[in-house]
């Protein structure tokens, strides 16, 4: 039977409403009865005490608020009422002990992926286009159409089709049946980036792209890349290439790469690229799946479209994934720096090393200044749809954020474009954006991402199967056609946490070996934005 209402941590002085209350309801939680004053909706939370003015917000056990005016007990927390507030930390305080999940169940398993010559494993094998610079994007579009017709063979789709009966003036179109596999080549999938970078702007940014890509290429679910260079930009090929030796000196694999300004014209060009992608592609379909440790996964934690659930279902649950993984030594990522605000000091002390606390600290304070310096703040990061669904603060949304990345010691601190090398749990310095903490995550070696939601976020990568899971049954069954996996079965009682982590495990498993595709994938949902520094939460 579903609760009520919650107290996540008994620490707390707010309550959350799990179902909607009205006004004058009496609830009753750990030996007290709290009347309602006002309708509560689910996902929000109301005092459990009294509050006055200039009075701390406690969530999760941390400050997550500052009370601005009187707030009596059973009253609904709003922005109106309460402001963001976090508490200071300077540094490490204590070493934070941790108990691992027994993972007996775990240490043996494997899945079916693709192994590269260094010894990383992929769960996709792609190929991959991409240009250093805008102005190659035209041509990456036109490869692509090349490509996709030539490979897929897609039939027209139901969207296609009702336009074509519209323009037959509503005449029904039978649809093609399609084929099981329409694609040519069965072991390799060719994918295409575009973005809006490789000149103009700061050089520094430049490089960060360069550095991106080179994450990239030397992510194990890539097998090869074709790379298009216009010849003048600030992301000149040397750069990509240095960034891509610093990270992988004995790379081995194919690279193809052409500068229209050294070719000529754009004929010659794309005549050249297609001969030898296709050469690399046709090669690169020998590689078959075969077994591997779970151990090999690097598995990517990022929460999007998020809501007063969020923190209390979903993210726990990946929580008690990242923990199994880190028990069984295999490697998680934790992003999203302005979502970590108000939980430094716990994250600082669970670094196995003082200078990655002190790393933590400093890019921390370096993201929240150039912040401040564009106008804004940490505090500006709730997006009007968390807070009409329960995130009022960002503190608060933080919080509950940070449960993404379970109890588990952090063995790495990596900024921006900086590749994962440790099992166990890493921090990764991204900004809160779905799409830009996507694309940071898979460039720093994420084989899979685990993307939790609350209001439904649609959106994938080019490279990497991303997993999203509902913090909500409603959300689950409302938009069924972007969510894979259903963490409101915790809220419902139906579930508990490690049991839902358990079935979110094996659900990982099949999509890291191919048995199952994500729907963002179904989707061809493929983004790919890069983090300009500083511009960004």
């Amino acid at each position: 039977m579903q609760k009520k209402v919650l107290k996540v941590n008994p620490k707390d002085n707010v309550i959350v409403a799990l179902m909607d209350l009205p006004a004058g309801e009496s609830v009753h939680l750990d030996g007290t009865d709290y009347s309602v004053v006002k309708d509560i909706k689910a996902k929000h939370k109301f005092a459990a005490v009294d509050f006055e003015d200039g009075d701390h917000i406690l969530m999760y056990g941390v400050i997550v608020g500052k009370a601005n005016q009187s707030i009596k007990q059973g009253e609904v927390i709003t922005t109106e009422n309460v402001k963001h507030q976090s508490a200071k930390v300077e540094g490490k305080t204590e070493t934070l002990g941790w108990n691992p999940p027994n993972v007996d169940k775990w240490k043996d398993r494997t899945f079916n992926g693709y192994h590269r010559e260094d010894g990383q494993v992929g769960t996709e094998n792609v190929w991959l286009f991409f240009p250093l610079v805008f102005c190659e994007n035209k041509n990456i579009e036109t490869l692509k159409d090349i490509f996709e017709k030539e490979l897929l063979h897609d039939k027209a789709s139901k969207h296609q089709l009702l336009l074509r009966s519209l323009l037959n003036g509503g005449a029904e179109v039978v649809e093609e049946e399609k084929a099981e596999d329409t694609r040519v080549f069965k072991n390799i999938d060719v994918r295409f980036i575009t973005h809006q970078g490789g000149c103009g702007g700061i050089r520094q940014d430049a490089e960060a792209l360069g550095r991106l890509f080179a994450g990239y290429v030397n992510n194990p679910n890539v097998a090869g890349a074709t790379v298009l260079s216009l010849g003048c930009q600030n992301l000149q090929v040397q750069i990509f290439m240095d960034a891509l030796h610093a990270l992988a000196p004995d790379n081995k694999k194919p690279i193809v790469v052409y500068e229209q300004q050294k070719v000529g014209t754009i004929d010659e060009m794309l005549t050249g690229v297609i001969k030898d992608s296709y050469e690399g592609i046709k090669q690169a379909n020998n590689i078959e799946r075969k077994p591997a440790s779970i151990t090999k996964l690097n598995i990517g934690l990022e929460c999007g479209g998020s809501d007063g659930f969020s923190g209390i279902s979903a993210n726990p649950v990946l929580g008690e994934v990242s923990d199994i993984m880190a028990a069984v030594g295999g490697t998680t990522m934790l992003a999203e720096f302005p979502e970590l605000c108000g939980v430094e000091q716990e994250l600082v002390n669970r670094c196995i090393n003082d200078e990655d606390g002190v790393k933590f600290l400093q890019l921390m304070k370096d993201f929240e200044k150039s912040v401040v310096a564009a106008g804004s703040g940490f505090d500006m990061n709730p997006s009007p749809g968390n807070i009409k669904d329960g995130l009022i603060t960002d503190a608060m949304k933080s919080a509950g954020a940070a449960k993404k990345g379970g109890a588990a010691p952090i063995v790495e601190v990596l900024d921006f474009t900086e590749y994962a090398t440790k099992p166990g749990l890493n921090l990764l310095c991204t900004p809160g954006n779905d799409a830009e903490c996507t694309t940071a995550l898979v460039g720093s070696g994420a084989t899979v991402v685990l993307f939790t939601t609350g209001l439904g976020t649609p959106m994938g990568n080019p490279i990497a199967p991303v997993v999203k899971i509902s913090s909500n049954t409603v959300l689950a069954e409302k938009m069924s056609d972007i969510i894979d996996f259903n963490a409101g079965t915790v809220i419902s009682g139906d579930k508990t946490i490690p049991e839902a982590a358990d079935e979110l495990l094996e659900y990982i498993i099949t999509v890291a070996s191919g048995d199952v595709k994500t729907k963002a994938d179904l989707l061809n949902q493929n983004d790919f934005i890069p983090w300009r520094r500083g511009v960004s939460l």
